[in-house]
């Protein structure tokens, strides 16, 4: 054993809506030795991310649950600093799926080396990592954005929709965004460059967004669903895409959803409108991350590809800020400074 000390967060109980502090343990274990071929991670940098809801639920989904007493799931940015392998040396940054806490002994499969001479190590986690690729890949394979076309992007200052916006601008397209307050607004279409934002939280959401999107949207990336959606669907134009990302108004839901049944005036629009409305899981792509990492790497050197991270310290604040991400309540991609260097 090592004399070093690994303090970690393991699921304790599955939530029931919205996960509380009880839900989450701190706990303190020792640090093993890395065996032949593996290596010993410091954790540096933990991302949380919406998927990471799903994961505490059993309910059948595309990814297996986080079992109770397992350490939660989450993409890191790690340093080596034991070796035993020979591809890793001391001293390496990496990314990794270390999840959350502050060691992790890897046997190196899935590791990626991190240049910090090339871009951030963080971005590794946001706007060139898994939510990056997330919006290229989905905007970009079901989107397909013409020149001129209205992209509309839900939760557009977050770590995707920021991405999507800005792409659909890159290609050509005109990009709306919706955000929640006016803060985060201002920052989306000032610092970001979207042609126009609304608040997802003004009374008149659907004839704001209506207002900004005169001719109607031809492709409309889906991140939240509930309301957004409502004031979305009678804009889509004949033909739109819909690239179906996440639902995050409806991640605490623990049954059917309150009010009337709106699934027929959906598949009344799908027919009479003959929508294409897809969803999707980034890891569905992986051919595509070579070609995602040398376009979005050179946008993101060059400005053309913004970026903003909510950074918050200490791995025992991630459980109340993993809370407030799925309130809305971050700004930018939520990243978790781990290490205590």
């Amino acid at each position: 054993m090592t004399d070093l000390v690994n303090r970690r967060i393991v699921l304790a109980a599955r939530p029931v809506g919205e996960p509380v502090p009880t839900d989450l343990r701190l706990e303190t274990v020792p640090v093993p030795e890395p065996g032949e071929g593996e290596v010993l991670l410091a954790v540096e940098h933990l991302s949380l991310d919406p998927y990471m809801r799903g994961r505490m639920s059993a309910a059948k989904s595309y990814a297996a649950p986080v079992e109770i007493g397992q350490v939660m799931e989450g993409g890191t940015v790690a340093r080596v600093v034991r070796s035993r392998n020979e591809r890793f040396a001391e001293g390496d940054l990496v990314l990794s799926y270390s999840g959350w806490q502050e060691y992790d002994v890897s046997d190196c499969a899935g590791l990626r080396r991190l240049d910090p001479d090339v871009a951030p190590p963080t971005t590794a986690l946001g706007v060139l990592g898994m939510p990056g690729f997330t919006a290229w890949a989905g905007l970009l394979t079901i989107g397909r954005p013409q020149p001129g076309e209205t992209v509309v992007v839900a939760a557009a200052s977050g770590a995707v929709g920021s991405a999507v916006g800005q792409i659909a601008r890159i290609k050509g397209a005109r990009a709306v965004g919706i955000a929640g307050g006016p803060d985060k607004c201002a920052y989306v279409r000032d610092e970001l460059g979207f042609d126009a934002c609304v608040d997802h939280r003004a009374p008149d959401l659907a004839g704001q967004l209506a207002a900004v999107c005169p001719d109607g949207v031809d492709v409309y990336f889906e991140n939240v669903g509930g309301a957004v959606w409502d004031a979305v669907l009678p804009l889509l134009k004949p033909f739109a895409r819909v690239p179906v990302c996440g639902l995050i108004a409806h991640y605490n839901e623990t049954g059917a959803a309150a009010g009337p049944d709106r699934l027929t005036g959906t598949m009344r629009a799908v027919l009479t409108k003959s929508l294409t409305i897809r969803g999707f899981i980034q890891s569905e792509f992986a051919d595509q991350r070579k070609a995602f990492y040398a376009e979005a790497g050179e946008w993101v050197r060059s400005g053309r590809l913004q970026y903003r991270e909510d950074v918050v310290d200490g791995l025992e604040n991630a459980p109340a800020a993993f809370v407030d991400l799925l309130r809305g309540k971050n700004f930018g991609k939520l990243v978790v400074r781990v290490s205590r260097s």
